[in-house]
């Protein structure tokens, strides 16, 4: 440290910090616009280093029982637990996520996926009796984990356990907006005592590094989490070599609500999914769906309960909603708020204008346009932003086939009275997770995309499935 400014020159690779070899990058603060930190990026050497080091690691590692490895897993979710002040600081400062919201979701949430692997091991089944046969899973061998800014741990945690559990070594590149954090938790993993190699550092841009890692030969597989456009790069490359790949790609996700549904309930809770993390989530519920007949109260319920969002300090314990992560973020969110208002799109809330007393840092308004053309790019393209779009519709047939005119289908909600009618209309949604009438994350159940949001399924058993090959032994 020095001063404020956090210098994390080192790379973990084969349980040794080793002082990388590329060149210098700043990390920025949000918040302030100003320098928080610097790493250092890897060169071609330590990418090599690194994989070979999970090469070594893998042979012994694999044979490793399930419940040492558990145990290995599970250390990794206490050492996270001492430190959760530290890395919701950390959070904040890199990627401007406040605080409060660093503790449950960005910190608390992997936690709690790093636990429910006590429940997932209990229920892997490594080799089943198929009449004559003999089919066992086996782990696929040294994974390339290749994770994005927006939840920085999150991210890294939903890919390093189910592999971990299932015998895989692994080599991770983090973002490099937000890479401070994820040096504290391979300070956390040093300290949980995996064999060394069995998790490696890297850090680099994704054109480089991350491509490089893509196609070595030493990787057996890759796991990305990332844009649309960056995924497509990805699978690409993979497919080339023939190397199985997971993609969490990007999302539109369409936020239902239907005639019967309890309305102030369904857009209060809209309202805070999409503008939670500043919007820049995936899965977030970025059009709201609602009946024609019911968008004059809509509108004053979303100017009611979007005051709470207002940006603020990301290290304000009050603050809800902090910056985006980089001036080229915000200046994205904002040509597509200045888009919508020259296609003709109804502003209700927000704008391109900075908010109120924030004169530094990549703030973006909270913004909602409502009764929004189903063609039109705010309605269609994912922001990852701030940024709501409203949808009216007639019917509930409509609605569903609003709902499914998408290109991605990576999350959904959907509202009603009746539970049984919300169920009907959730099984019919081209997605790959629906929340019924606010319906609670479940780390055990499967998360994943169709269509253009990707490949593959993380967590519970899913996850870890991702992560092993099927052999077929004849007996």
């Amino acid at each position: 440290m020095k001063g404020n400014m956090i210098s994390w020159k080192d790379l973990y690779i084969g349980g040794q910090w080793v002082r990388a070899s590329g060149a210098e990058i700043a990390v920025v603060n949000p918040a302030t616009e100003e320098p928080a930190g610097v790493v250092v990026s890897s060169s071609a050497k330590d990418l090599d280093d690194a994989v070979a080091a999970a090469r070594r690691a893998f042979d012994g590692w694999r044979t490793v029982p399930v419940e040492r490895r558990l145990a290995h897993i599970l250390a990794i979710a206490e050492g996270m637990r001492e430190r959760q002040d530290e890395l919701v600081r950390l959070i904040a400062t890199e990627m401007g996520a406040p605080v409060r919201l660093g503790r449950g979701v960005h910190t608390g949430l992997p936690i709690s996926v790093l636990e429910s692997h006590r429940t997932i091991a209990d229920s892997l089944r490594f080799s089943t009796e198929v009449g004559n046969s003999l089919v066992v899973r086996e782990p696929r061998g040294v994974v390339a984990a290749i994770t994005p800014w927006n939840f920085p741990l999150h991210q890294i945690i939903a890919k390093l356990a189910p592999a971990l559990l299932a015998g895989c070594t692994v080599v991770l590149k983090p973002s490099l907006e937000a890479p401070l954090s994820t040096y504290a938790l391979c300070q956390i993993i040093e300290q949980a005592g995996l064999p060394d190699g069995v998790v490696n550092l890297v850090i680099g841009r994704g054109a480089e590094s991350g491509e490089a890692l893509v196609r070595h030969p030493g990787v057996d597989m890759v796991s990305f989490t990332g844009s649309t456009d960056a995924g497509r790069r990805i699978g690409s490359l993979a497919a080339d070599l023939v190397r199985p790949v997971t993609l969490e790609l990007g999302g539109k996700s369409a936020n239902v609500i239907l005639e019967d549904a309890d309305l102030p309930v369904a857009v209060k809770v809209g309202v805070a999914n999409a503008f939670m993390n500043a919007g820049q989530t995936c899965s977030a519920w970025t059009r709201m769906l609602v009946p024609r007949s019911r968008l004059d109260v809509t509108r004053e319920l979303i100017a009611k309960y979007a005051v709470a969002n207002e940006p603020g300090d990301p290290m304000d314990p009050a603050t809800r909603m902090g910056p985006v992560v980089s001036a080229r973020q915000r200046e994205s969110v904002l040509r597509y708020i200045d888009g919508a208002v020259s296609d003709g799109c109804e502003l209700l809330i927000g704008g391109v204008d900075r908010p109120h007393g924030l004169d530094r840092g990549f703030y973006v308004r909270p913004t909602v346009f409502v009764d929004v053309p189903p063609d039109s790019r705010i309605a269609r393209e994912e922001v990852f932003g701030p940024v709501l779009a409203v949808l009216g519709y007639e019917t509930e047939e409509e609605a569903l086939e609003l709902a499914n005119d998408s290109s991605y289908g990576l999350a959904g909600a959907v509202w009603a009275k009746d539970r049984e009618r919300a169920l009907d209309f959730a099984r019919e949604m081209e997605t790959g997770q629906v929340d019924v009438n606010g319906g609670r994350f479940n780390p055990l159940a499967p998360f994943g995309g169709y269509k253009r949001s990707g490949i593959g399924r993380e967590f519970g058993t899913f996850g870890v499935e991702e992560y092993l090959q099927v052999k077929s032994i004849q007996l």
